[in-house]
């Protein structure tokens, strides 16, 4: 197969899912030939990485990522994309495995809120426990000038129950629990603009869409640079050329 990307996925499987649905349906097709190129790892078995960073006794993700990564980069594919924001605790170290490219979603994410809103100085953050507690989309945010609201004690209960119990569990999704979720972190913590910081919440947004609040979903934004430089790249251009512009540092 020529001119293929690697999907890093699995964390969870549903929310892979969401990110395979949104490539194979946004991308402009008139026959089978016109949808992209890719190799899904869905590697159900990594570790739950909020347990292990919240507390390193805990099974460690990396070992599994790594060994998806390095398998995957003996077949030289164009890039790497990883469809799981808590996961990029490990970004770095995956990333310098390989010389193939690998986006950075929660980096490509926050420079698209910036580009989209840039009056805003906040932005509402609603993530897992993993994300919030190493700080990662905080600080990303702090690289281009930007703050996280967290909101109060009673949002991350909430959060917790919409990604574990409705979606991770159940495989559902509670419309009314995530509109209410955006509705606090909007009237009362002041935020026009909410960061999804989990692929379940990008989930629950792809399912429930039908709210007032601007949000900001790495998901939705990946996949839509995944089909950008996929197309370029079949029709020519390098791949590190053509993954330039989204390589922040």
């Amino acid at each position: 197969m020529k001119h293929f990307f690697s999907i890093i996925g699995g964390m969870g499987t549903i929310a892979t899912e969401s990110y395979v649905r949104l490539i194979n349906h946004r991308v402009k097709i008139n026959k089978d030939q016109d949808y992209l190129n890719y190799i899904l790892v869905n590697d159900a078995q990594i570790p739950d990485r909020t347990a292990y960073i919240k507390d390193h006794s805990k099974p460690n993700f990396f070992y599994d990522l790594k060994e998806d990564v390095l398998g995957q980069a003996k077949l030289n594919p164009d890039f790497f994309v990883m469809p799981c924001n808590t996961a990029h605790y490990f970004y770095d170290d995956l990333a310098a495995l390989t010389d193939v490219p690998f986006l950075h979603m929660m980096r490509i994410a926050v420079h698209k809120f910036v580009e989209d809103f840039p009056k805003e100085e906040k932005i509402g953050l609603i993530a897992t426990e993993g994300s919030i507690y190493d700080h990662l989309y905080v600080d990303e945010l702090k690289r281009v000038g930007k703050k996280a609201e967290l909101g109060g004690s009673e949002i991350q209960p909430m959060v917790n129950e919409l990604i574990y119990t409705d979606i991770k569990e159940k495989g559902i999704v509670d419309h009314d629990l995530y509109h209410k979720i955006l509705q606090t972190m909007h009237d009362k913590y002041g935020c026009n603009v909410i960061l999804l910081g989990c692929t379940e919440l990008s989930l629950a947004q792809e399912k429930a869409p039908d709210h007032p609040y601007n949000v900001i979903d790495p998901q939705s934004i990946i996949a839509d640079v995944s089909i950008e430089l996929a197309l370029k790249i079949r029709n020519g251009m390098d791949p590190k050329e053509a993954t330039k512009k989204y390589m922040y540092k």
